[in-house]
Order: structure tokens, then sequence, then C-alpha cells
């Protein structure tokens, strides 16, 4: 009875039959969990990163041009239609393109807005959340054993090039813009896969 149980404990397959089930679940709510707070953070970097812009930015009525974001876009309009891990394959892609983009805004602002050091640190911390929440997502992806995302070229170079102080103000407002839509797509479309989430 000793050496029956001595082997049970020496086991490493002992645990084995455990459902991964559980595992997953609990990965997925977390990485949930992180998308809806970076939501919360995203809301205020592109709140303060107005604040910040002067006239006229913040304005009732502005509306500033869409700058094209080299490497980066908005959501597509049929996004959501989409099966949910294309949809997780597209939220990591933008995530992963958003740090070296946010890294330029916090550079450009670095030189209109020198004494704005908790906007610098916002867009630093962005940078830093968006690559974190981008891991996670490819993370979840893996679990569920769906392909990963093909990998794309940085951004950062083709989108230095924004000459001149309003140009720079739009193109920051911009990637702020874009930094909150693709959070705010992430935290819903893991929300699908949420346990007791929407079906």
């Amino acid at each position: 009875m000793l050496n029956s149980t001595n082997n049970y404990r020496e086991d490493p397959q002992a645990d084995s039959s455990v459902s991964p089930l559980p595992l997953l679940e609990a990965k997925i709510h977390q990485t949930h969990s992180l998308a809806r707070l970076l939501t919360k953070y995203a809301e205020q970097l592109f709140q303060e990163y107005v604040q910040h812009q002067g006239d006229p930015f913040g304005l009732p009525g502005f509306s500033p041009p869409r700058l094209p974001v080299a490497g980066l876009s908005a959501p597509a309009p049929g996004h959501a239609g989409l099966p949910v891990p294309e949809r997780l394959r597209l939220d990591a892609g933008a995530l992963a393109a958003l740090p070296p983009l946010l890294d330029v805004v916090r550079r450009l602002q670095a030189e209109l807005n020198p004494r704005a050091p908790r906007l610098l640190r916002r867009l630093e911390e962005a940078a830093r959340r968006a690559r974190a929440l981008g891991a996670a997502v490819e993370a979840v992806l893996a679990a569920l054993g769906a392909e990963p995302r093909e990998p794309r070229p940085e951004p950062a170079a083709a989108t230095a090039a924004a000459a001149g102080v309003f140009p720079a103000k739009v193109l920051g407002l911009r990637v702020c813009s874009l930094y909150r839509e693709w959070v705010r797509c992430t935290e819903a479309d893991l929300g699908q896969l949420v346990p007791g989430g929407p079906a």
C-alpha cells in the first residue's frame, strides 16, 4: 500500500485528467478584465490629450481631418460580423501596431507640450499596455487553437513624417482615437467568449 501511494504522489500524470477548460476560461476572463481596464485608461488618455492641444481641439463642433495612419485603420464596419477568432486576430494586429505609433506621438508631444508630464507618462503607459493586451490576446488565440495573426511591419517610421504643429497634433489625436477604438473593440470581442457573456 505504501508503494502504491508513493507511486501516485510521484506520478506527474496523476492530475492530467483535469480538463483544461477552466484554465482557458480563466485566461479569457483575465484578458477581458485587462481590456475593460484599458478601455477606461484609453478614454482618460484621449480626454487629456485633447485638453493639452489648445483651440480648436476640444471646441464643440470641431471636426479634425481624418489623417491616414500608416499601418493602422479603425475597425471595419463589418468587424462585428466576423467569427470571433478572426476578430481577435485583427485586434491583436492592431494592438501590435499601436505601441510604435504611441511612441511617435509621445516624442512629438514632448516637443509641443514639455510641461505636460502626466500626458507624456500616459502615452508611455498606453504603449506598454497595448503591447501587454496584444500579447494576452495572442495567448487566448493560441489556447483556442486558432491560427496566429500574420506579422505586420512597424508603422513608426512612416508616421513620424508628420510635419508642422497642427498636423502633429491631429496625428496624435488620431492615434489616441484609434487606441481607444481598438481597445473597446477588443473588450467587446473577448466579451463574446466570457462565460455568461453575450452570445
